[in-house]
């Protein structure tokens, strides 16, 4: 058997145990933060007004809170978009006949007693309270609908502990990605869900080539234990692996510093999943599939009926 040549020879389950114990620690953190701070939902899920203005010089976000707290505007977020600058208001749901014309008109005539300058209005987003809660709800059944077709892919094409393996790698990198945005309460809209499927299907394609070279190794390698066997393997495909990995961080970091706010998110949730996804190959969807037990003859192909009588002659 010819085996590749010049591949490393890092023994990467021989820290499987202490891998899994530190991820399932970060995961109930992540948890943690999720069920108690939640998620910085944005508008596009709580529904509301957003506002972006710009000011000819350096704006207080705090002073103009107070300044549409004072007319009656509570529970309003104003943060800095870009550059001290540029100012967005998000503001909850209204009372139902102010039109949003009439609430960016107001605002704007609010914040111009902020300043001495004139301010200028740039971007107005309205989404009502409805169309809010239902893209959380389809947001969600996406989220498990690809799991569930990925699980029965993934079975049909390997074996049901490696689908149990991929699956249990692709929640970890969406709970740990979700986790990160609630730690540090970065906000979360239709994007970067978007990013969460996109990085889902990153994990995924890592965790297949993986699982490719698994079972052929499985098949090929008369010895060595089921450890040894996916240390080789995970070996084989490191080089493969980590060269995505790097091409596509360059990409997503040129798009995170020169993209503009607007998809500072996207980007961000990326990151955080090609990383994570690049670790869990390697690491959460192996050493799940050892955890439960496969052996060489849970990937031995099935013998024809019949392969073994004698010819008719």
């Amino acid at each position: 058997m010819q085996l590749l040549k010049n591949v490393p020879k890092i023994e990467f389950m021989r820290l499987n145990k202490i891998a899994l114990g530190i991820s399932g620690f970060l995961l109930l953190v992540c948890l943690i933060s999720i069920g108690v701070r939640g998620l910085n939902l944005g508008i596009d899920f709580t529904g509301g007004t957003l506002v972006e203005v710009g000011f000819q010089q350096s704006a207080d976000p705090e002073e103009i809170r107070n300044v549409l707290n004072n007319a009656g505007y509570d529970d309003v977020v104003v943060q800095h978009f870009g550059t001290s600058k540029d100012i967005l208001v998000r503001l909850p749901p209204q009372a139902e006949g102010v039109s949003n014309a009439q609430l960016s008109s107001k605002l704007l005539e609010i914040l111009q007693t902020t300043s001495s300058e004139s301010v200028d209005l740039r971007r107005v987003e309205f989404v009502g309270p409805q169309i809010g809660d239902e893209l959380v709800e389809k947001g969600g059944m996406a989220m498990l609908v690809a799991l569930g077709c990925i699980l029965i892919y993934v079975w049909i094409r390997f074996e049901k502990r490696f689908a149990a393996g991929a699956i249990a790698a692709l929640i970890h990198d969406v709970i740990f990605t979700m986790g990160i945005f609630s730690i540090f309460q970065l906000e979360f809209d239709l994007t970067v869900l978007a990013a969460i499927l996109a990085v889902i299907g990153y994990s995924l394609n890592d965790t297949i080539v993986v699982f490719d070279r698994v079972r052929e190794n499985f098949r090929k390698m008369r010895k060595g234990t089921p450890e040894k066997i996916m240390d080789r393997s995970v070996n084989q495909t490191l080089a493969r692996t980590l060269m995505t990995s790097l091409t596509t961080l360059i990409v997503l970091i040129a798009l995170f510093v020169f993209g503009g706010e607007l998809i500072h998110g996207f980007a961000t949730a990326l990151i955080i999943g090609v990383v994570v996804g690049t670790y869990s190959s390697i690491y959460i969807a192996t050493a799940s599939v050892l955890l439960l037990g496969v052996t060489k003859q849970d990937l031995m192909p099935p013998e024809k009926e019949g392969a073994d009588s004698e010819p008719v002659m």
